[in-house]
């Protein structure tokens, strides 16, 4: 062994070297067990005792099994302890893609003026998004007045497209439309990505807290994440249903409207460093998200992440230790 593999050599797993702690007690008791010849002779004479140790085979051909039960205790340790003095260097894999899906579930997405409703046909624009994303891992967070993991970060596609049907304003436990915690969610769930393009897309008709939601898009563009919006919804609108499940009505007995203002949704992307795109437009997005996450693929190729990692040696005692099992179990040793 070289001297700078020397300098190098480390146990792995350090702490099963406490093992041997009780195998030298162990050879502390038989010692003294041996030199005491077990109490035997203070009740038969010395040269009775010889007599019949030869009898019964224990004479001085005789092996002991106990240093070899030792060696192979002390190998075997050493083994699991993980004895390392060399490196392995292997190319790592990154994602080059994460994606956060925000739904919006509160109560106006129940309209109906796109048939049957603004959720169902946002959750089939959410499955076609779904379909474009190959090799980047995808998160889906459903809001009303707070925000919700669905499903977290995952290359699982298949697993966050079965969690869609269920998705419904009446499931949500609360009636709000706060956009705010949904961004700040979407941020948190990012900072585990550690992937070269993340992205928040966001399907909405509208949000009630524009200042905030205005706030975290601007906060996301500064850690680098670009936001999508995707309005969902008519300009004619459509009438609003209450929790009841019958139509919303103001102070004066008329009917509410719930029209969708792409204004807002505009700013809102514009202040997350992305695009706003119509519900009619996802095609397109998917395309733009796909190209984008090739460029990602690409560039995470050309850096080719390395990682170094410890070779276990200790594989290589095992035949050693298969060698001494096979000696300890001859016949007549124990």
């Amino acid at each position: 062994m070289e001297l700078s593999a020397l300098h190098a050599f480390h146990f792995l797993r350090p702490w099963w070297l406490a093992g041997l702690l009780p195998l030298w007690g162990l050879i502390a008791w038989l010692s003294r067990r041996r030199r005491n010849d077990g109490g035997w002779t203070r009740l038969i004479d010395a040269e009775l005792l010889s007599a019949l140790r030869l009898a019964g085979g224990d004479g001085p051909a005789a092996v002991s099994p106990w240093p070899w039960l030792v060696l192979a205790w002390t190998v075997a340790l050493v083994a699991l302890a993980g004895p390392s003095w060399q490196q392995d260097v292997t190319t790592g894999y990154r994602a080059p893609a994460a994606w956060v899906l925000v739904l919006d579930l509160s109560p106006s997405m129940a309209a109906a003026d796109l048939a049957p409703n603004r959720a169902t046909r946002a959750r089939y624009a959410l499955d076609d998004l779904l379909g474009a994303a190959h090799d980047a891992r995808v998160a889906l967070i459903a809001f009303g007045d707070d925000a919700y993991t669905v499903a977290p970060l995952t290359d699982d596609v298949a697993t966050v497209r079965a969690l869609l049907p269920p998705l419904a304003p009446d499931i949500m436990p609360d009636s709000g439309d706060r956009l705010a915690p949904a961004l700040q969610l979407a941020q948190r769930l990012l900072k585990q990505a550690d992937a070269r393009d993340e992205r928040v897309i966001v399907l909405t008709d509208g949000f009630a807290d524009p200042a905030a939601a205005f706030a975290a898009a601007q906060q996301l563009h500064a850690g680098g994440v670009s936001l999508s919006v995707v309005g969902v919804g008519t300009d004619g609108g459509a009438p609003l249903r209450g929790a009841t499940g019958t139509f919303a009505q103001d102070l004066q007995g008329r009917t509410l409207m719930t029209r969708l203002d792409p204004a807002p949704l505009r700013q809102l992307a514009a202040s997350g460093g992305g695009d706003y795109y119509d519900l009619s437009e996802v095609a397109r997005l998917g395309a733009v998200l796909q190209a984008h996450g090739a460029r990602a693929d690409d560039a995470t190729a050309r850096r080719d992440i390395r990682i170094e990692h410890w070779r276990d040696a200790g594989v290589w005692l095992l035949p050693v230790l298969l060698l001494l099992a096979a000696l300890l179990s001859r016949r007549g040793w124990l």
